[in-house]
């Protein structure tokens, strides 16, 4: 569970800079504004951890990339959209990430290892399901309607449909594993074999 927080972390920090364009367009409305302080932001992260000699992950050069060319894009057309659309394009690349079977193993605590993988592959691969869906949705709600509605909208869907599936999943995983321990316990007592 830590380390399914540790990543969920990682990933807020790559869309940190999208989150201050929004901050600063909100208010202001000024895409040129918004889309500098965003910029500065993501360049201002790079730069921390250059100076702390930190390792620059791939996802990290490409949400530095996607912020540049998402914030000319929106400089030159004047349209706040491009960097709205960035989200989809980190949903896409992280649900093409969880499509490996197995991805969830290095999560989970070994009980659930020994009792039910095959249902965390099956988890792995709804929450690549979840990231595809949330890039569609985030399109959709981008092209459609106001940077402000995207923000609302897509900061409550974010929260609510992870806490959800996370739920789900931890629910589900729990039932399967307990009756699959109670069926191997019993198959054990019917051989005489001790628990």
């Amino acid at each position: 569970m830590k380390q399914l927080f540790h990543s969920g972390k990682f990933l807020l920090l790559d869309m940190a800079s999208t989150i201050v364009f929004l901050i600063t367009y909100m208010p202001t409305h000024s895409v040129p504004l918004a889309v500098a302080t965003g910029v500065a932001f993501g360049l201002g992260q790079f730069g921390w951890q250059i100076w702390r000699k930190q390792k620059i992950d791939t996802m990290q050069w490409l949400s530095l990339f996607l912020v540049i060319a998402g914030g000319t894009a929106s400089l030159l057309t004047n349209d706040p959209r491009y960097m709205m659309v960035k989200a989809s394009l980190i949903y896409a690349i992280v649900g093409s990430v969880m499509l490996k079977p197995g991805w969830m193993n290095r999560y989970l605590p070994e009980v659930a290892m020994e009792v039910v993988p095959d249902v965390a592959v099956i988890f792995g691969f709804v929450w690549a399901g979840l990231m595809f869906l949330s890039a569609a949705l985030n399109v959709y709600v981008a092209v459609h309607y106001s940077a402000v509605t995207w923000g609302l909208f897509m900061s409550g869907w974010g929260t609510f449909s992870k806490l959800t599936l996370f739920g789900v999943q931890f629910t589900t995983m729990r039932l399967i594993g307990v009756r699959r321990r109670r069926a191997q316990a019993a198959a054990m007592a019917a051989e005489g074999v001790p628990a």
